[in-house]
């Protein structure tokens, strides 16, 4: 039934296995709009779904990933209002995650396991002013594990899936000793890609420790290893989508892949692009179709991060909690980079006396990464009367190392073993440390016996950011005249960027214990992402990049959320704007006569985003608990304000954001006609969206140089699952499930993710296609 009998009308008790915990999926006794994916919900998904895919059933969020799981790392994008994956704040257990781009930042799936996840709550224009990020300018998840179990015990699930999937997780836990109760977790996954050669391979620890001091004090020791080593698949153009174009197998539309098989004839069924083999003398491997092989396009990541937290019960009303935590990263990435285009830059590297040898044929490009992060966040909680007072700080250290270089392999084949004492040209060597500390105070009135809440509060934050080395090629040589000259070494460039006052208000009202009214408005300042890149860029004579200024953003939302006995549901209306979007621009040089081109970033003006995010989920008492329903739908209107000033300015006032959706519309229908069987279906609308800033694009064999629309279709995916057990006992084994999963039920052939541009047509992914697995999960 959906409400218990002999409830009352605070006790609602809508549960079922997508949707679950009403007050946390719609946000209950927030100011702001806020929902959540709830255990029983992440349980039901496909094993080993990536942390960012969790989110694609939330209202709000576009999210589009690669593969089923979403586990390649270049292949997710997040759109959410006015703002993109790089400008959400991402918090584990009270840890900031940082950046979320894959070279230097630390994405949050490398640090989350659904099975070790209690809730995942999204505020989704304007996260709370305790919460600690940089990079937010508004939408703020979090991450909240499960605390260890009471008792001792050993949780496994298996699963099979297609292209290969194996995945493997195992979780110990200690029970109650004394203070202390604890778990750790193993998973071991193992998957072929879904398109073209290569594999996934991700072993991944988790362990906590939680201890109880007395009272209402707690620490917590977390710890987190993720160990990651994928292939790479390429991005692809809509000529390759469409198969006006294929790949050196013969390859087009969604099996468009880079090449499994090296070729070592002239003559090669299905290679015909190779012949003739050799494009230099006596260059066995010079063919820049060797570029192509999957063999050398890799990504290798190793990242630990250890945390602590101290919880300390002060009085009846009033405590504090610290948190430390220290993260270990690094890792590296390999592009393969052509014969020609490598004998080009070892000439001038060799001519101006740097240690290079003379490429042998196709190269090892290897980009290493690395660094570490620490800090402590800081909160005293102090309950006056009617007053909730909040107090507190973030500090952080990140710093960050990366290079860039080529190197030889055995005989210059492409399948040959790197030769790592053989550079061949160097490109990048610099370090960037990001300093951060964020402060804030809040207060939470509490009025007319708490139907009235009142939230007042800002956040101060100091940021220093630090440039140091070889920034691309001209730091190491410069071509002057035909003539290879040295070039402008070692550079350093800084940024400081203060506000310390960022305001969030808001009110709760609350009409009869089941519905509510909630308004906020918040305004928050961020790093301007892509810092490292920015600052990457020579200009001309050598000179620094200037400060970009800060990106910041206004958000504003009104909303309604009522908690029945048969359904529960938010609706929110939302105003966003913000300004000063970074974004990368190529303009010709002045007096090059169209010669020369100059790359640089710069701020290219405001943003703003107004719509409507419904989420429900209704489970009528006239079914007597056999089927419920859930249904999400966001209304997204985000355009520019402003031209893009540059040499010849692009027009982009009016035009949609790139890779927003202007309608996401998600649902399904979930029923449970016995104790140990669940089954559900679901689907997911994503409207049209365009790939480039001006929304045009060039209109193939047409002449005159006219332009078409650079939308891609809208499209719906459908997902199922079945649930078998719930229960079931085996002698020792208890809690034994089966569950089957399917992702791309009616295997819809489309392009999802979109790399966007400023002009011209964006890059893409598609869709992956349908794919099975398999779950069976017991404890002891």
């Amino acid at each position: 039934m959906a409400q218990a009998p002999g409830a009352d009308d605070e006790n609602i008790v809508v549960t079922g296995r997508r949707i679950s915990q009403s007050s946390e999926a719609i946000g209950e006794d927030k100011v702001s709009n806020v929902v959540a994916v709830t255990r029983e919900a992440l349980l039901s998904a496909p094993s080993g779904i990536s942390g960012l895919k969790m989110l694609e059933q939330l209202p709000g969020f576009n999210v589009q990933t690669d593969g089923a799981l979403g586990l390649y790392e270049f292949g997710n994008s997040v759109q959410v209002r006015a703002f993109n994956l790089d400008q959400i704040g991402f918090v584990v257990d009270g840890i900031p995650t940082g950046r979320s781009d894959a070279f230097g930042g630390s994405p949050v799936f490398r640090y989350v396991d659904n099975e070790n996840l209690g809730v995942v709550e999204a505020a989704i224009g304007a996260g709370d002013v305790s919460l600690p990020s940089y990079s937010t300018l508004g939408p703020v998840v979090q991450y909240n594990s499960i605390t260890p179990q009471d008792g001792m015990g050993l949780f496994v699930s298996q699963s099979f899936g297609d292209f290969n999937m194996k995945r493997t997780f195992i979780r110990a836990s200690t029970g109650q000793v004394g203070p202390f109760r604890a778990y750790v977790s193993r998973t071991k996954l193992d998957n072929d890609l879904w398109r073209g050669p290569g594999s996934v391979d991700r072993e991944h620890w988790e362990g906590q420790i939680h201890a109880n001091l007395g009272g209402d004090s707690w620490a917590r020791f977390k710890f987190v290893s993720n160990n990651f080593f994928d292939y790479d698949s390429p991005t692809i153009t809509r000529n390759q989508y469409n198969c006006v174009n294929v790949d050196a197998a013969g390859r087009c539309g969604r099996d468009y892949a880079y090449i499994g098989i090296v070729p070592n004839t002239t003559v090669v069924p299905g290679f015909g692009n190779f012949a003739p083999l050799t494009t230099a003398p006596n260059i066995y491997y010079s063919n820049p179709n060797y570029a192509q092989v999957y063999n050398l396009a890799i990504n290798v990541r190793k990242d630990k991060l250890y945390g602590a937290t101290f919880h300390a019960g002060i009085a009846e009303g009033v405590w504090a909690e610290s948190t430390l935590y220290w993260e270990d990263k690094g890792g590296y990435g390999v592009s393969p980079d052509t014969y020609g285009n490598s004998l080009t830059r070892y000439n001038g590297q060799v001519a101006v006396g740097l240690p290079v040898t003379a490429p042998k044929g196709i190269q090892f490009g290897r980009s290493g990464v690395g660094g570490d992060r620490y800090g402590i966040t800081s909160k005293l909680h102090w309950e006056m009367g009617v007053n909730t007072v909040e107090a507190g700080l973030w500090a952080e250290v990140d710093k960050y190392h990366r290079t860039q270089a080529r190197y030889n392999t055995v005989d210059g084949a492409p399948d040959g073993a790197p030769l790592l004492d053989e550079l061949v040209y160097l490109r990048r060597d610099y370090r960037s440390k990001r300093d951060t500390l964020q402060v804030f105070l809040k207060d939470t009135l509490k009025l007319a016996d708490e139907q009235l809440v009142l939230d007042f509060g800002f956040k101060g934050l100091m940021l220093d950011y630090l440039y140091n080395g070889y920034r691309d090629f001209d730091d190491y040589y410069r071509v002057v005249g035909g003539v290879a000259q040295p070039g402008w070494g070692v550079s350093r460039n800084t940024a400081q960027y203060r506000d310390m006052f960022l305001p969030m208000a808001g009110v709760l009202y609350k009409f009869d214990g089941r519905t509510q009214m909630f308004a906020s408005y918040a305004e928050n300042m961020a790093l301007p992402k892509g810092m490292d890149d920015i600052y990457s860029v020579i200009r001309p004579g050598g000179a620094l990049v200037p400060q970009p200024a800060p990106e910041r953003s206004q958000n504003m939302e009104i909303g309604i959320r009522t908690n029945q006995g048969q359904l529960y549901a938010s609706l929110a209306g939302f105003y966003t704007k913000f300004k000063n979007r970074i974004q990368s621009i190529t303009t010709i040089l002045p007096g090059s006569g169209g010669a020369a081109t100059e790359t640089f970033f710069q701020n290219v003006g405001r943003v703003r985003s107004y719509g409507v995010e419904f989420s429900g989920t209704y489970k009528p008492s006239f079914l007597n608990g056999l089927a419920y329903s859930n249904l999400n739908v966001t209304y997204n209107n985000a355009k520019f304000k402003d031209d893009i000033a540059a040499a010849a300015p692009i027009l982009i006032a009016g035009k949609y954001i790139p890779d927003s959706a202007k309608w996401i519309v998600s649902g399904g229908v979930t029923v449970e006609p016995a104790s140990w069987l669940v089954a559900n279906i679901s689907g997911k609308y994503t409207s049209k969206r365009y790939s480039s800033f001006t929304n045009l694009r060039p209109n193939p064999g047409d002449p005159t140089g006219a332009q078409i629309s650079s939308a891609i279709p809208g499209f719906t995916v459908f997902s199922a699952y079945v649930d078998i057990g719930d229960g079931l006992s085996f002698g020792p084994i208890k809690g034994v499930k089966a569950r089957f999963n399917i992702d791309n039920l009616f295997d819809k052939d489309t392009l999802s993710y979109i790399s966007s541009s400023v002009t011209g047509d964006g890059f893409f992914r598609p869709l992956s296609p349908r794919t099975f697995q398999f779950t069976i999960s017991g404890e002891i």
